[in-house]
């Protein structure tokens, strides 16, 4: 996960001026309480990843068109691109499991950034955070590989 990021941010060094932004990018809460997310179902958590990378996307593709440098353009859409895969992929997870998605709740944004750099460490700390503890979580729920089945064991739902 992390390779993407340390890449993107040598774009950022590469790319004069690309790392102020012209607007603040809304960024989600990415900080884990242990006690609250082991509280959480998996339906629960992985709806709470999806509606964090949804609005991570969100705020990247507002900065991104409001951008003027095509340089720092190119890098935020590489980075939309980043995220949209992460929520594809999460989402599938609640698809195969045939489990109910929630609606969405209102955005919760945590705080809002002017640096790409800053932007790029946040989405760093997400998937290092929720995204990595719902991979964790979603291993151990898994039955054993000699076990496998098809039943929703080791998916979102």
């Amino acid at each position: 996960m992390g390779k993407e990021i340390v890449g993107m941010r040598a774009d950022v060094l590469a790319c004069v001026g690309a790392d102020t932004l012209r607007s603040p990018v809304p960024l989600p809460c990415v900080m884990v309480h242990a006690t609250e997310w082991a509280d959480k179902t998996l339906q629960q958590k992985c709806a709470e990843v999806v509606e964090a990378l949804r609005e991570f996307r969100g705020g990247v593709q507002g900065t991104k068109n409001q951008s003027t440098s095509e340089c720092q353009a190119s890098l935020l859409e590489k980075l939309e691109r980043h995220i949209s895969n992460y929520v594809a992929i999460v989402s599938r997870l609640q698809v195969q499991s045939g489990a109910v998605t929630p609606p969405p709740s209102p955005p919760r944004s945590c705080s809002s950034v002017n640096s790409t750099s800053e932007v790029l460490k946040r989405y760093g700390n997400l998937l290092r955070g929720k995204l990595e503890r719902l991979a964790i979580d979603l291993r151990d729920e898994a039955p054993e590989s000699g076990q496998r089945s098809t039943a929703a064991k080791g998916r979102c739902g």
